[in-house]
């Protein structure tokens, strides 16, 4: 019996420490320089939690923004649920952020005296809710994008060049 639980238990934990990934803002990365990432959960509604499980959430064009101490997020499109009945919502609609009360303050002080960007970066589930990682962001010049396309080639280039040297 008690290397049931203990199994139960060791199942238990394993399937909490996954998160399950929903979205991903890839093009924020490439967009932005992500300086400070903070773990938010989102208030939402029924049908926008069995749409997001059906995995019908897009995070790009997506952005928060602190409104009356309070974080919003907005432009992230969350298809309704497939299966719904009458009751249906806007798929853009403006979703409340859920965060402590000093990690708001600190995101007030970041975007106002710095002139930061609060962007989603990920949309996963963590113990069967909804979470946001969204990044406390900078943007990136054209010619810092740029530079780091040339880089990524050059790591690519001498990949392939040892590679090619191993196989002889």
């Amino acid at each position: 019996m008690k290397a049931k639980i203990e199994r139960k238990a060791a199942k238990k934990e394993a399937a909490s420490e996954k998160d399950t990934l929903i979205a991903e803002n890839r093009k924020a990365y490439h967009d932005f320089h992500i300086l400070e990432t903070f773990e938010a959960g989102i208030a939402l509604l029924g049908t926008e939690v069995k749409g997001i499980r059906e995995g019908q959430a897009n995070l790009r064009d997506a952005f928060a923004r602190v409104d009356r101490g309070e974080v919003w997020l907005h432009n992230v499109h969350i298809n309704p649920y497939s299966h719904r009945g009458y009751v249906d919502h806007d798929p853009r609609r403006k979703r409340r952020l859920l965060l402590h009360r000093y990690e708001i303050r600190k995101l007030i002080g970041k975007t106002v005296e710095k002139g930061l960007t609060l962007i989603p970066t990920r949309l996963y589930f963590k113990n069967g809710k909804v979470k946001v990682a969204i990044g406390l962001a900078r943007g990136k010049q054209d010619h810092d994008k740029r530079e780091a396309m040339r880089k990524r080639e050059a790591d690519r280039e001498t990949r392939a060049a040892v590679k090619e040297r191993v196989r002889r």
